[in-house]
């Protein structure tokens, strides 16, 4: 029987598509259905967005009280990051909404634009996200398009930016394909419901390694490294690594949490 007075941390590999509310939810079912126990709290140290896979620590009884604690822990971040296109959620959420030049990024250029991004620096958290205007998450002002949403800058750590790879342009700005515009009136799809950006084949990329404090959004780093080389960037694939002490290689799998699950 599971004592939930003492509480568990169960470190999870959320696929990508997943939201992390339902990737608790797994959990939760999974307890249920395995133990028999129907009233429980529940809940995960740190949203991690459904298009980024990776390291998701849920916590379940009494270790919920440590969920600010295992916020504060560093993180450990690897994907990728497509420079001459952006969207307007910085990720893949959303089609993109322009073009923008992109044959002079060199591998030393971005070596040495991502250097103002590391140590103590401010950031805008995109617009789609959980960050709060007003009292209200910042994603609701984002699915109406509303102009007056405005998200204040804050200061986070970046404590390394590291290129693992690089891939320079295959293809030239006039070569890309026309953007497709939604129409106003088009019904929305909701937050997080299918990816719609598609990016072109041949703009330039880059593989990174990034370790950083709490708050920090890769996706807007990939805003304004874009902006930083004269460009654009939109981040098309993220995976959490490491949070604190916990890292995703020791993880459980969403498809074999009832064997991770053992008290």
């Amino acid at each position: 029987m599971i004592n939930l007075d003492e509480g568990v941390v169960i470190p999870v590999d959320k696929p990508r598509g997943w939201s992390s509310f339902q990737a608790v939810g797994k959990a939760r079912a999974v307890i249920r259905n395995t133990y028999g126990i129907k009233k429980f709290k529940i809940g995960h140290a740190g949203t991690l967005d459904p298009l980024a896979s990776g390291l998701l620590i849920v916590c379940v009884g009494r270790a919920t009280k440590k969920i600010p604690l295992l916020q504060d822990g560093d993180k450990v971040y690897t994907g990728t990051m497509v420079f001459g296109a952006t969207t307007p959620c910085y990720d893949l959420e959303r089609a993109i909404d322009a073009y923008h030049p992109f044959e002079h990024i060199t591998l030393p250029a971005v070596e040495e634009a991502v250097k103002q991004f590391v140590g103590t620096i401010e950031q805008v958290p995109p617009t789609f996200s959980a960050v709060k205007i007003a009292g209200q998450r910042a994603y609701k002002y984002a699915r109406l398009d509303d102009p007056t949403a405005v998200i204040d800058p804050k200061k986070v750590t970046v404590y390394d930016f590291e290129i693992t790879g690089f891939q320079p342009a295959s293809t030239t700005h006039d070569k890309l394909p026309p953007i497709i515009t939604q129409p106003v009136d088009a019904p929305q799809t909701g937050l997080y419901k299918n990816p719609q950006g598609v990016l072109p084949e041949g703009l330039p990329q880059i593989q990174f390694r990034i370790t950083c404090g709490k708050g920090t959004y890769i996706r807007s780093l990939a805003r304004d490294l874009g902006v930083a080389l004269g460009s654009g960037a939109v981040l098309s694939d993220l995976r959490r690594e490491r949070v604190g002490e916990y890292t995703v290689d020791k993880a459980a799998k969403m498809e074999n949490l009832a064997d991770f699950i053992t008290f």
